[in-house]
């Protein structure tokens, strides 16, 4: 029961002069686990904890981000769906995006594609990073079972660039922020590993650290555009963790 939008769960309530009064379905809770950024008719904007996979796996099918976020707008409206648009790393956290209809996904892919998705990324890594600012021009390659990827100044595999700026230098660390010109899979760690600063507390790729337990790679912000051309840009802070790494 609703008085004017608002649930009132006792009956001796009392009404003012021109009170709306509805009765309906209670409202579909949005997914505890997920952090709701921005949802309209046509996206969904989340911000993933770590540790959590955007799809599902063999081994993984059911606490996926794409699960909840499913269950969550079929609970909505029957029938409803939502599509993946890009993925993180289950160890990497931050800004997702979700589509609420095929067209619409056409539509961002193609932004991510034509590289004209703004996709920001900080990073904590291991050891004094020198320069200040600089890009890194790579070839990235998965394993042969698809579990690591390796990035080279040459070779097979597809072209990564990554431009970053260095935000602080501590004793054993550096904080990056990272902008993504790519967005291969797995790109920022195996480029960051391959120049000698594997990202804090990432051990698959050479990382001897792990003082906050988790890898520390954060997307904290991501621009795109509406179909109607509107700029829309969102912002996750970095975990606080970051600064104890």
């Amino acid at each position: 029961m609703r008085v004017d939008g608002e649930v009132v769960r006792r009956g001796d309530v009392d009404l003012a002069s021109g009170a709306r009064v509805t009765l309906g379905a209670p409202a579909v809770a949005f997914p505890p686990a997920l952090r709701r950024v921005h949802e309209d008719d046509d996206l969904i904007v989340i911000d993933k904890p770590a540790g959590l996979l955007t799809i599902a796996t063999e081994r993984e099918r059911e606490r996926t981000a794409y699960r909840m976020l499913a269950d969550y707008v079929a609970a909505q409206r029957s029938g409803a769906r939502i599509f993946i648009v890009h993925r993180l790393d289950r160890e990497t956290s931050g800004l997702l995006v979700f589509a609420r209809s095929a067209a619409v996904k056409r539509a961002l892919q193609a932004q991510f594609e034509a590289r004209s998705v703004e996709r920001v990324y900080v990073a904590v890594v291991d050891g004094r990073v020198a320069a200040e600012a600089g890009t890194l021009r790579m070839r990235v390659s998965e394993d042969s079972r698809g579990l690591r990827v390796r990035a080279t100044l040459g070779g097979p595999g597809r072209e990564a660039i990554t431009h970053y700026r260095l935000l602080e230098r501590r004793a054993r660390s550096t904080l990056l922020e990272l902008r993504l010109e790519t967005g291969r899979r797995g790109q920022i760690r195996a480029q960051l590993a391959a120049v000698g600063h594997p990202i804090t507390g990432d051990a698959a790729h050479g990382s001897a650290r792990d003082p906050v337990g988790r890898v520390c790679l954060h997307a904290t912000r991501l621009g795109i555009l509406t179909g109607t051309g509107r700029a829309l840009t969102f912002d996750s802070p970095v975990p606080a963790a970051f600064g104890r790494a």
